[in-house]
């Protein structure tokens, strides 16, 4: 896997699983859309440890810095 995800990227979908993860078990958020945001925050945390979001493949996007 190639990675294609840059630091700002990362920051950015670490943050909002953090903030979906404090709105969930506060019962901000409840039921199957808490369920599901939930779901879909942990693999915003899951794509962003291994620096590679397999949505990005089919389109060609990459938030990675190009090296000159």
């Amino acid at each position: 896997m190639k990675k294609n995800m840059g630091l700002a990227d990362k920051i950015v979908r670490i943050l909002i699983a953090a903030v979906v993860a404090i709105l969930f078990f506060t019962h901000v958020i409840t039921g199957t859309l808490g369920v599901v945001l939930l779901i879909l925050s942990g693999i915003f945390i899951l794509t962003s440890l291994v620096s590679f979001c397999p949505l990005y493949l089919p389109f060609g996007l990459s938030t990675v810095k190009k090296e000159k």
